[in-house]
């Protein structure tokens, strides 16, 4: 089986190059996050690479199982369009509620200016936004911070930035790698393990390695763009690359 076990192999590596480089729900939501959150290069590689894992894993697990079943591979197919489905559904979700919470912080985040009467009868004026705590500068003898009445200080703890990677993760390991599956059935109807193994190590690797090269690329590409204006608006555009990146596999195959 060695000329089929390397054309397999090749072949495994093709379409993990592929059909990540063909669909951008691959790495346009790491290469958005990463801006938006203004994650490092290295953290934003790892989250791409742990996502890309559990992607491929999914799949395999998933096949494995239909195979020991006996299920066939148009059933497979069938359960995989399923889950694809479904993970773009919740891609979309997740998108459109990280594009409202980021609409609403960047409302929030808009500097405003107010004034200050004091009993001396000087009038003082400053400019903040609603993000957080900010101080009065008033003439007191202790000075202290105080939140705005319409802040709540412990907001940062439950936002949804803070869950975006687990949520990442979920999506990405219910994301369906349907290519797969055709390839990995015939090493294993051969009964051959080795063949099976290197058929999923191939794939893997060049689904990964490819998500990383382009979320690498574009994160750099991005941060090279005249975009300090649009910054505010950083998070409400990455919910917008997400629910997008959905939207596109539902309904136009991406």
């Amino acid at each position: 089986m060695g000329v089929d076990l390397e054309l397999l192999i090749f072949t495994a590596a093709s379409i993990g190059f592929i059909h990540t480089l063909l669909g951008p729900d691959h790495y346009l939501p790491f290469v958005a996050m990463g801006a938006a959150r203004r994650w490092t290069t290295g953290r934003t590689l790892w989250i791409t690479s742990l996502c890309g894992l559990g992607h491929v894993l999914g799949s395999v697990v998933i096949g494995f199982i239909g195979i020991g079943i006996g299920v066939s591979l148009h059933r497979l197919e069938w359960f995989e369009g399923m889950r694809g489905d479904a993970a773009a559904w919740l891609l979309t979700g997740f998108g459109l509620a990280y594009l409202a919470w980021g609409l609403k912080k960047a409302w929030r985040a808009h500097p405003h200016t107010h004034e200050h009467f004091h009993v001396d009868g000087t009038l003082h004026e400053h400019r903040h936004g609603h993000e957080g705590l900010h101080l009065h500068p008033h003439p007191h003898p202790h000075p202290h911070p105080h939140p705005h009445p319409h802040t709540n200080p412990g907001a940062e703890r439950v936002q949804p930035a803070n869950i975006t990677p687990w949520a990442l993760f979920v999506i990405f390991i219910l994301g369906p790698c349907e290519p797969l599956i055709p390839v990995l059935m015939y090493p294993a109807s051969q009964h051959s393990v080795w063949g099976t193994a290197a058929v999923v190590l191939a794939f893997g690797a060049a689904t990964i390695a490819t998500m990383n090269a382009v979320v690498y690329l574009g994160s750099r590409g991005l941060k090279r763009l005249p975009l300090a204006t649009a910054e505010r608006y950083s998070h409400a555009l990455a919910g917008a690359a997400l629910s997008l990146c959905g939207l596109g596999v539902l309904f136009l195959g991406l």
